[in-house]
């Protein structure tokens, strides 16, 4: 059973193979994290539903193609690769749903680390080429701020520059475009030196706004929406919402809420 999905890069650093650098595991690492970040955000109801506590000992991967997967600890001994926290299934219905998710997103961290570095020691790594890959890993939030969203900097009437169709500054988060009358609440910018200042400030606010999805940064290009319930930001193309159809939204749920609701309905 191939569980961890790291045999790829494992078995292309054999003999005659080019020498990995501390970017190749970084980039893996990366490509790990994106997968385990969906699997608690944007798929969660998939991932709720898989984690059956009824089932045996059940692992999450992160796997480098950027998707994820539920299954069991790999049954060689010792594992290709380190292993994720068994029976994360066995806590799912004795915990309040976010608590399980943030308890999950914690091992995954510990997990993405150890992979890393285990690939750092194949590899042969220097200490200057551990610290090179740390410092990469460490310029990142890590799964447990994303998930808790206390990756969150900016305090949260600072909303995303493209957030708002009309203007660039307001007490209330707004999404692109903004159709209901929340919009004229927010006070459109005076042209004046002052403003300008105050531009400039709140757009380094927004430089570091994170997904809650994907966990990367704000770009200025990208449509974001923020979710009224948890109020994170999420990229429209993360949460598969487009411009249009936020003009039809008037109050929008991200997946995870979303989920939450349901979950407690049923």
């Amino acid at each position: 059973m191939d569980n961890g999905g790291g045999g790829g890069m494992m078995r292309a650093t054999g003999q005659g193979a080019v020498r990995r650098t501390p970017e190749d595991v970084f980039r893996d690492y990366r490509a790990r994290r994106a997968g385990l970040i969906k699997a608690l955000t944007v798929d969660v109801d998939k991932f709720y539903l898989m984690c059956d506590p009824e089932k045996e000992n059940l692992c999450l991967y992160g796997l480098p193609n950027e998707t994820w997967e539920v299954n069991l600890p790999a049954e060689e001994v010792p594992p290709e690769l380190p292993e994720p926290a068994l029976g994360i299934n066995f806590a799912r219905d004795g915990m309040n749903d976010k608590d399980w998710l943030s308890l999950v997103a914690a091992h995954s961290d510990s997990w993405l680390l150890s992979v890393a570095f285990y690939f750092g020691a194949r590899f042969g790594f220097d200490r200057d080429s551990r610290k090179r890959l740390f410092s990469m890993i460490n310029n990142l939030n890590t799964i447990f701020e994303v998930v808790t969203g206390s990756d969150k900097i900016q305090p949260k009437e600072k909303t995303p520059k493209n957030g708002s169709k009309s203007n660039k500054s307001g007490s209330k988060p707004a999404r692109q475009p903004e159709p209901n009358p929340r919009s004229s609440k927010i006070p459109l910018p005076e042209d004046n030196e002052e403003s300008e200042g105050e531009e400039e400030k709140e757009q380094e606010d927004h430089e570091s706004t994170m997904c809650g999805a994907c966990g990367e940064n704000y770009g200025q290009e990208e449509f974001w929406i923020c979710c009224d319930l948890c109020e994170k930001w999420f990229h429209g193309k993360c949460v598969k919402i487009t411009p249009a159809k936020a003009e039809h939204i008037k109050h929008y749920k991200c997946p995870n809420c979303s989920s939450s609701s349901k979950r407690a309905r049923a």
